[in-house]
């Protein structure tokens, strides 16, 4: 299930999905910071990104200063996500494909939201599934909430019963330059075809 918000002209995308847990509240945002994120990131204000380090899919420590001198797409979601984040990753490796041999000069990443249910063998079918050239990455609870929040990534779990909650979180691809820095988003649902212009566009300037 998603509901969309509108800032601006740019469609954010809020949606849920969910198993279990327990107390959240200490590595999620909360409602207050949702409009504050949105805020500084629809209106540019304020840094967007940052390094980080976390472990992929194999086990092995990964940071973002790892793929300087590339492109990288970096996308915050979760494997149990019905809808939009399957959309988006599909998007992404459809972009791959249409780049062809310029393809090795861009990384994608998936940064998990869930990493008490994402684990990192299922993190890594995960993204395979889609394309075996993306990295997924898993951190702590505390580690995914300072790097959500670095990329003006809201998510919140919301508790349905004692045993289950749902991720609500806004769906971006982030576009950093070769230097790591930040230069747009991509909202969700974004075409692959329509990616792949701007992503061109940063490869001849970059």
């Amino acid at each position: 299930m998603h509901f969309f918000r509108f800032a601006g002209l740019v469609l954010i995308s809020l949606f849920l999905a969910g198993t279990l847990t327990h107390s959240v509240a200490e590595t999620t945002q909360s409602r207050a910071d949702s409009a504050r994120l949105m805020a500084e990131l629809m209106s540019g204000k304020g840094s967007i990104g940052g390094p980080f380090t976390l472990s992929d899919q194999f086990g092995q420590t990964r940071s973002l200063s790892d793929f300087k001198g590339k492109l990288v797409l970096i996308y915050f979601g979760y494997m149990f996500c019905p809808d939009i984040c399957p959309t988006d990753l599909a998007n992404m490796a459809r972009l791959l494909e249409l780049l062809g041999k310029e393809r090795e000069q861009v990384q994608a990443i998936f940064i998990t939201l869930d990493p008490e249910r994402d684990t990192q063998d299922l993190v890594g079918k995960y993204v395979n599934h889609f394309d075996k050239s993306i990295i997924g990455l898993r951190g702590t609870p505390e580690q995914t909430k300072e790097i959500a929040t670095q990329y003006k990534t809201f998510y919140e779990k919301v508790r349905i019963n004692d045993r289950q909650y749902l991720i609500d979180h806004t769906a971006f691809i982030y576009l950093m330059n070769r230097k790591g820095q930040y230069i747009s988003f991509f909202p969700p649902g974004t075409t692959a075809e329509r990616m792949e212009t701007m992503v061109r566009e940063a490869l001849a300037v970059n």
